[in-house]
């Protein structure tokens, strides 16, 4: 009954469907574990990118959050409706499984050892490797930012989100969004030397 309801959602938008993700998720509804792993191969990058940078670039973290957000989609998928291209629902999903763990954890968090070593491994700033080393210093210090700046400022910046839809997914008024935008913007500018 519920695959015959999606299947007649006039909602489903032509990009999804025409990359071939409507059609896989709908599979994937109907248990069609093949089909799900043909999406995980599709979204597993843009998921663990943006979990990773709420995770504070702690990375087994990260790679835990986006398993488990690819499990909550496994057994949600039967509800999806396709109202909203899968991409998109899934990237929520997982947004929402990261914040979910930051405030659960409330704690700040702290890079990996690895990433130590790939700032060691990076070029000098004044050789061609100079824009790797400042995208590296840049999320670092994101890294350090205290939890709710740093998801405000991921989300915002990053992944495009409007302070309302920041408000909801964080419990917040769309004014305090705002300013804990600021104030991660301040900070960053402070931890990277930015005197402007």
């Amino acid at each position: 009954m519920l695959d015959a309801a999606m299947t007649d959602s006039p909602q489903a938008p032509a990009t999804d469907a025409r990359d071939g993700d409507h059609a896989l998720a709908q599979a994937a509804a109907g248990g069609d574990t093949a089909a799900f792993e043909a999406l995980y191969r599709r979204h597993a990058g843009r998921v663990h990118g943006v979990v990773l940078r709420l995770a504070g670039w702690q990375r087994a973290r990260a790679e835990d959050l986006v398993q488990e957000a690819f499990l909550r989609a496994w057994q949600a998928l039967p509800q999806w409706r396709g109202e909203a291209a899968f991409g998109t629902w899934l990237h929520r999903l997982a947004v929402n499984t990261a914040l979910m763990d930051l405030r659960a954890r409330r704690v700040r968090p702290v890079l990996d050892g690895d990433d130590d070593d790939a700032l060691e491994a990076l070029p000098a700033s004044g050789s061609g490797g100079h824009g790797a080393a400042l995208a590296m210093d840049l999320e670092r210090a994101v890294a350090t930012l205290p939890p709710r700046a740093r998801a405000v400022l991921v989300l915002h910046d990053v992944e495009g989100w409007t302070h309302g839809e920041i408000g909801e997914a964080l419990d917040m008024a769309s004014g305090t969004s705002k300013a804990q935008l600021h104030r991660a913007r301040g900070l960053l500018r402070a931890r990277l030397g930015d005197t402007t």
